[in-house]
């Protein structure tokens, strides 16, 4: 009988906030839910039966205390989980986290290269190439302190990841959109600094040195270049800049 008891199930109350209700089915979405599981067990392993990735957590609070993935969870504990706070700061808080993250670095996987190039219209650090293996984007992730950004859930199940976030939105705009609103981008933009190409700081160029590079026109109308050393690209402020001016301040 005793052995019986060992394996009885226990109950546990728990809330997941904002966006962590997407991987929660429909009916436990957005209120406290009562579950029930085997113990031992603990925070990480009720997350991954849920299928709800360990880089989108932040904080964890069992019975109003902030615990680590590996707490041990007791009969009636009650669980509440916080998704990522990239625009408050509470490393003093947390005990998921390792680090906080105050610079907004980025590596994407290979179904958001439009992303990657918006956002470095806006002046942020991202890496992007078609041909990354999950790997290669964890390994580099973890050694330039990059968030993750991906619309492959199963890529974000690595417990290696600390800042990692699916990508909801299916359109490039409402991509940009989501990214800029969810880590509060605002603040750090630095719009047209970066080549959307390649991802290199842009630097201001004479107009004298960059007339073989241009056409007569184009150097008889603007006066204004920036030069993209890595893939030796002038820019200048066309017609397709003024566009994407537009539409930066149409999403500030």
């Amino acid at each position: 009988m005793a052995g019986k008891n060992k394996s009885l199930k226990k109950t546990f109350f728990v809330r997941c906030y904002a966006e962590l209700n997407d991987f929660l089915p429909p009916e436990k979405r957005q209120k406290t839910f009562s579950t029930q599981f085997k113990t031992p067990v603990t925070v990480q392993e009720i997350l991954i039966s849920w299928k709800i990735p360990l880089s989108e957590v932040d904080l964890i609070l069992v019975n109003g205390q902030s615990v680590s993935f590996s707490h041990f969870l007791q009969e009636m504990d009650r669980i509440s989980i916080y998704p990522t706070f990239e625009s408050l700061d509470i490393s003093n808080q947390t005990k998921v986290r390792n680090h906080g993250l105050r610079e907004s670095r980025f590596i994407l996987d290979a179904h958001l290269g439009k992303l990657a190039k918006y956002l470095r219209m806006l002046g942020f650090d991202t890496l992007y190439r078609n041909d990354f293996e999950d790997d290669d984007i964890i390994e580099i992730a973890q050694k330039e302190n990059r968030i993750i950004l991906t619309r492959d859930r199963l890529l974000l199940k690595s417990s290696k990841i600390n800042h990692g976030y699916f990508v909801r939105a299916i359109d490039k705009h409402e991509q940009l959109r989501e990214i800029v609103q969810k880590y509060d981008l605002y603040s750090q933009f630095k719009s047209f600094s970066r080549c959307m190409t390649c991802n290199y700081p842009l630097t201001r160029i004479e107009k004298s040195k960059i007339l073989p590079k241009v056409k007569p026109e184009i150097a008889r109308v603007f006066d204004e270049f920036f030069y993209c050393k890595n893939c030796d690209k002038v820019f200048w402020k066309g017609s397709h800049f003024k566009r994407m001016e537009k539409y930066i301040r149409d999403l500030i």
